[in-house]
């Protein structure tokens, strides 16, 4: 059974977490399959950003799937715990742009999942929460980690210190959120701004990803330095010349990705 359904629109695809029974949770194998398209995504220098939603209306990913984890023993759920990690970070690490359109509950490794992407779209009935600390864990997948560094320590501690849930104008309000979906769908919206990324040029966007990322801990001199060493990559590609050459012809580009 397929956990995981994917559309391809030219340069961009749409990945939907196909189990709704559940929420769209993370069971071992829509985890594998997770890791496999994220590697195949990887690989594909035609897909510049990846939408990642949950199927039906009410839950984006709402985390673990806590009954497949009752029956694991401890080794494999330090196994489980593992290759999340491993995913959400090769995720981060990919030259592609992913863009979480959240749709509704996004709890525990939902919200993980979230923070992992480069970008957050969220419709008004979305919900954000690292819920851990009711269950006796804490966050394993990343998240006390991202959430600190995309909204700040204090804020971070506010939502797992007590586990609360938040709304998507609250995650909205403290920059968790980057868009939120009013007049469409968070699927249709993602998308929307998934094409707004893909028209541009490919190794452009990805080295900007990198830059960013990778910038983002060092101190402001070394970024800067790092910063010029991307940059004068971007100047050897034919994409620059393309791009000199459409706004010399008033046209648009025509990217290839070199």
């Amino acid at each position: 059974m397929t956990e995981i359904l994917v559309e391809r629109q030219e340069r961009v695809e749409l990945w939907t977490l196909s189990r709704p029974e559940v929420s769209n949770a993370i069971s071992q194998a829509l985890l594998a399959e997770l890791t496999a398209q994220i590697e195949r995504a990887s690989e594909d220098p035609e897909l510049v950003a990846v939408v990642l939603t949950g199927a039906g209306d009410r839950a984006f990913c709402a985390g673990a799937d806590l009954k497949e984890r009752r029956g694991m023993s401890e080794e494999a759920v330090r196994e489980f715990l593992s290759g999340l990690r491993r995913a959400l970070r090769a995720l981060e690490q990919s030259d592609r742009v992913f863009i979480a359109a959240v749709n509704g509950f996004a709890l525990g490794g939902g919200t993980e999942l979230a923070l992992a992407c480069d970008l957050r779209v969220a419709s008004p009935t979305a919900r954000f929460g690292l819920t851990e600390v009711s269950l006796g864990i804490i966050p394993g997948g990343g998240g006390t980690q991202r959430l600190a560094r995309l909204i700040g320590v204090g804020r971070a501690k506010d939502l797992i210190l007590t586990g609360r849930q938040i709304s998507s104008e609250e995650a909205y309000s403290m920059g968790l959120v980057n868009r939120m979906a009013e007049r469409r769908t968070a699927r249709e919206e993602a998308l929307l701004l998934a094409q707004a990324v893909a028209r541009n040029g490919p190794f452009a966007v990805a080295t900007a990803k990198h830059a960013i990322d990778r910038g983002l801990d060092l101190p402001l001199d070394e970024g800067l330095a790092l910063e010029l060493e991307l940059y004068e990559r971007t100047l050897k590609t034919k994409d620059r010349l393309e791009g000199l050459a459409a706004f010399a012809e008033k046209r648009p580009p025509r990217f290839i990705g070199e």
